[in-house]
């Protein structure tokens, strides 16, 4: 019991950053603030918002985005202050190794590779819709029986269906071209994210200012929220609010939770907190600067789309593109496609790069084989071998399984990590009240507090199949911690070395 709870203790974390197996600190603000303006804007705006318009929330996704801004925007400051304290690899897994314990720690980890896997194959689903656009435009497509997932869930009768295919080959394609990038190297990922997001950012700000042009107001007060404002549940069964056909909440507040994967961007950056040149300044200022940034975005483009387009006409797989060709722009089609395909390249990028990283945290500790999950490549300097990985099993998903699913499955996760980092900071300075923190959130308890609250109601906003699927996960989580992680823990050794016992 006392491993299952021991404490990876501040000062050990500190120690540690000055071995010989690090990663390359060659990071600065612009960077990492690139980075994580790279993994938000892409598929938040490209992709889900036309499935949560579509089938949750309508034109009141606008508000959607708000809800879920807010939240994030709590888990933000408490991500911010654990990333300036302990500048390592390992995201919101090295926070709770340091206040919870060991088992919390593998639990969180676990989460991780399920948030980042997950998410990757979410964003290759998206940019494989985009690409099939963009090419149709000159009279190209690929064969039908390969441009998409074997099965999907259908919303008007609530029941997975066969679509006739084999599986997404765009996806698996850019799933490993985005694989070869991150072996070369994170100087080379950042510079190719950095012209990506700059690109992305451009076809934005052109949506948001030609699509204002085209705006019918009736398509937002004929009816802003056709399914409420409200759609929480507690474990799948809905207690406030609509319930669609397939059993799952509707309305506004439903709309945020499927969402709210659209901004786990920052998360990202904070697992980048090794690679950054001055850590505790500029890993804070990247996290909040990319997340209030690309919440602005976020909301004008959800107006704008939503008053282009009636809510029921918006095409769930390529939304943005196609409003415009709706409203008689076929030429806009190109230009945003083109944009589209550039922005989701970066977020998978981001999403890609993170997950091998919360590997080689785990595997410092032992908790995972640590020659194959803690192997630094000694020219390119990046843990190639769990890269590769990752991305095997981010194309099996994106080849494999419908972006309804995928989208879901990603935001119970991530809900699950914020909820996390926002307890422990609320522990730390219980535990740990004079540790020098170079970025305080402020007003706590509250703002840890409303970050628990906030991510909670959104968590069980979600349908019940996602919990199920969760403790799916978990389940095998523990299988692999007890038959392997608890054995080869570093931390054990440690306790071991420390009282040894008379056998």
């Amino acid at each position: 019991m006392k491993q299952l709870f021991a404490k990876k203790h501040l000062s050990l974390l500190l120690e540690e950053m000055k071995g010989e197996n690090r990663l390359h600190r060659v990071l600065g603000p612009v960077a990492l603030t690139s980075l994580g303006v790279g993994a938000i804007i892409g598929t938040g705006i490209f992709v889900l918002t036309g499935v949560a318009a579509h089938d949750k929330a309508g034109p009141a996704i606008i508000l959607s985005f708000v809800v879920s801004g807010i939240a994030c925007i709590f888990a933000a400051m408490c991500y911010a202050e654990f990333a300036s304290m302990a500048p390592v690899a390992g995201s919101a897994y090295t926070y709770a190794y340091a206040t919870l314990g060991e088992l919390f720690a593998w639990i969180i980890g676990w989460d991780l590779i399920l948030e980042y896997a997950v998410a990757s194959a979410t964003v290759a689903h998206g940019w494989s819709h985009y690409f099939q656009d963009f090419i149709s435009i000159f009279g190209l497509k690929i064969p039908y029986w390969l441009s998409r997932a074997p099965f999907d869930f259908n919303p008007d009768t609530g029941l997975l269906g066969a679509t006739g295919t084999f599986f997404d080959l765009p996806a698996i394609i850019i799933t490993g071209l985005v694989t070869i990038i991150l072996v070369k190297g994170i100087r080379e990922s950042a510079g190719f994210n950095a012209t990506m997001v700059v690109i992305k950012l451009a076809i934005v700000l052109f949506v948001i200012v030609v699509g204002s042009m085209y705006i019918n107001t009736e398509n937002w007060t004929r009816n802003f929220a056709p399914f409420g404002f409200s759609g929480v549940s507690f474990f799948g069964k809905t207690i406030f609010g609509q319930t669609g056909l397939g059993g799952a909440p509707v309305g506004m507040i439903a709309a945020a939770a499927t969402i709210f994967f659209a901004y786990i961007g920052f998360d990202s950056i904070s697992t980048h907190a090794e690679e950054a040149k001055n850590p505790k300044r500029d890993v804070p200022i990247a996290i909040i600067t990319s997340l209030l940034l690309c919440t602005v975005l976020y909301i004008a483009v959800a107006a704008v789309i939503t008053g282009m387009v009636p809510y029921d006409k918006i095409d769930i797989d390529a939304p943005v593109s196609n409003a415009f060709k709706q409203v008689g722009l076929p030429w806009a089609q190109f230009i945003i496609s083109f944009g589209a395909i550039s922005g989701i390249t970066s977020v998978l990028l981001v999403m890609m790069l993170s997950q091998p990283r919360i590997f080689l945290a785990m595997a410092r500790d032992g908790l995972v084989p640590p020659k194959f999950f803690g192997a630094v490549h000694d020219k390119f300097r990046t843990p190639w071998k769990s890269t590769i990985l990752t991305g095997v099993f981010v194309a099996v998903l994106g080849g494999l399984l419908p972006l309804r699913i995928l989208a879901e499955l990603v935001n119970i996760g991530t809900l699950f990590a914020f909820v996390i980092v926002c307890a422990a900071v609320l522990i730390m300075r219980k535990t740990n009240p004079h540790a020098e923190r170079p970025f305080k959130a402020p007003w706590v308890p509250f703002v840890p507090v409303m970050g628990i609250l906030t991510c909670l109601l959104l968590m069980f906003s979600l349908p019940g199949e996602n919990w199920w699927r969760l403790l799916g996960w978990l389940a095998i989580g523990f299988v692999i911690y007890f038959s392997y992680g608890r054995k080869h823990s570093v931390m054990r050794a440690r306790m071991a070395a420390k009282n040894p016992v008379n056998k």
